[in-house]
């Protein structure tokens, strides 16, 4: 049997799907490589139970699309007889509904359409078809589970969970699977039998994300040095191209979101819409579809926004939150060109220990921190109610203010709030005179730029602990280090 790792919550919705005395139609999203198909096949290939599943070619044509769904028919239902290809979506359904008829009324059946939006191509008419076959037959069958998915996040939300026609309100469950958290990642390494400790997880995670078929591709006898090196930097390595083919592969203007994206990834603190119109004179749309791509964008888990507290004039906020995208735009896209013109050996290891090396893990652990906010708070003691977001003050130019950066704050519902320096480091962090000093001046800056009345306090998050010194014992309330991260939420 296939070990499934993590994703507890989407098992234990998909067994309650399973058990129901009722049909389900169950939409499933996240980005590519997630490992989508995975979960839903190993799922329900362990149950007894009748198992179909057909899936999109990427700019298939409608014949093509046709004439697997057609192999994949007669495999489950007539013993792998061949069978004719319909020439449309509604005969093709009316054969499945036939095949279907044919199964004992005690036995379940999953029907799995995975890469829909790949299925949906222009005139293919596929998705008035499957709307009239689940209202007129399949959602009056209640052995029936059909399961629809995509990589495409946006389309699946758009034209199925948020139909306005036959498939309104029709979806039972929708399930986005995410990337692994950390702990699920290190237990996946440990199942692939890619032995590492805590900090080279870390480490990889800043660099992979949490992305089953990304860490699947790790060399067991490699060191993560090594795998990175030979992963991303030369020309037929599998990370190569990857940023531009996972773009294709979600979106129809792929250039557009692309540019969206690496403008976003230019800012550390992120970005306001009215900024992102700005700054890309004007060649990035505007209004409705400016939104429309922001949207896409997050729900293919290529950003995340956030509300910085006291800054509701200024709107949402956008940062680049994929790991393999921000360290694709910051190491290999700015040497593509040379690779492909000459072979670099060993570039990574040039790089490691570079002050801009250091730099890129401080922000890449800041993103790490903001994907595990539930385990923060668990390790802070912090109320779950608790809201958090960055926060930044910059004066004006020419004025003798001082701007303050507040890495991760929790606005508490106990009259206080909770103030986070995050820091990445080798060895245990050490709050001296000069940074204790620091501190303090950003804590001042905050209250006053706030106007808050509630107490702060100050918790920092580290990686490798935090070295006691009389001033960390003066101002540190809480602190959390990296096996806290490791933790089941």
């Amino acid at each position: 049997m296939i070990t499934i790792i993590g994703r507890e919550l989407e098992k234990h919705e998909l067994e309650e799907a399973y058990l129901s005395k009722k049909a389900e139609l169950i939409a499933v999203y996240g980005r590519r490589r997630i490992g989508k198909t995975y979960l839903i096949k190993n799922f329900f290939q362990s149950k007894k139970c009748v198992y179909f599943q057909t899936v999109g070619i990427y700019q298939g044509l409608i014949k093509n699309q046709l004439a697997r769904f057609s192999k994949e028919l007669g495999k489950t239902f007539y013993q792998g007889a061949e069978l004719k290809p319909t020439n449309n979506w509604i005969d093709a359904f009316y054969e499945l509904t036939k095949a279907i008829n044919l199964i004992p009324k005690n036995k379940k059946i999953v029907l799995f359409f995975d890469e829909l939006p790949w299925l949906a191509t222009r005139k293919s008419n596929i998705l008035p078809a499957l709307e009239y076959f689940w209202n007129r037959y399949w959602s009056n069958d209640n052995r029936l589970k059909l399961i629809v998915c995509g990589s495409a996040a946006s389309w699946i939300i758009k034209k199925i969970i948020k139909n306005r026609g036959g498939l309104h309100n029709r979806v039972t469950r929708k399930l986005r699977l995410l990337p692994f958290n950390l702990e699920d990642t290190h237990l996946y390494l440990k199942y692939l039998g890619y032995t590492c400790s805590l900090q080279q997880t870390l480490k990889l995670y800043m660099i992979m994300g949490g992305i089953p078929f990304y860490l699947n591709n790790l060399k067991k006898n490699s060191s993560v040095d090594q795998n990175i090196n030979k992963l991303f930097f030369n020309t037929t390595s599998l990370f190569f191209n990857e940023f531009d083919e996972v773009f294709l592969s979600l979106f129809d203007n792929a250039a557009q979101y692309k540019s969206l994206l690496i403008l976003i990834a230019q800012h550390r603190d992120g970005l306001p819409r009215n900024r992102i119109i700005k700054e890309s004179n004007n060649i990035i749309a505007q209004g409705g579809r400016l939104t429309q791509q922001l949207e896409d964008l997050e729900d293919a888990g290529f950003i995340a926004s956030y509300m910085p507290l006291g800054h509701k004039k200024l709107g949402v906020y956008y940062r680049i939150s994929d790991e393999y995208c921000y360290f694709y735009l910051k190491w290999l896209a700015p040497i593509k060109e040379t690779l492909k013109q000459e072979e670099v050996t060993h570039y990574w290891k040039r790089i490691i220990n570079t002050p801009e090396y250091f730099g890129w893990l401080g922000y890449a652990f800041e993103n790490i921190c903001f994907k595990h906010i539930t385990l923060i708070k668990k390790a802070l003691h912090i109320d779950e109610t608790a809201l958090s977001s960055p926060w930044s003050y910059r004066p004006q130019k020419g004025s003798a203010e001082k701007g303050a950066q507040i890495d991760l704050l929790f606005d508490r519902a106990d009259d206080a709030i909770t103030l986070c320096e995050i820091k990445y480091s080798n060895e245990p962090f050490t709050i001296d005179k000069q940074y204790a000093k620091i501190l303090t001046q950003k804590m001042n800056i905050f209250r006053e730029k706030t106007r808050t009345k509630k107490q702060l306090f100050l918790a920092m998050i580290t990686a490798t602990g935090l070295k006691p010194t009389m001033y960390s014992e003066e101002l540190v309330s809480s602190s959390m280090i990296l096996e806290d991260f490791f933790k089941s939420p």
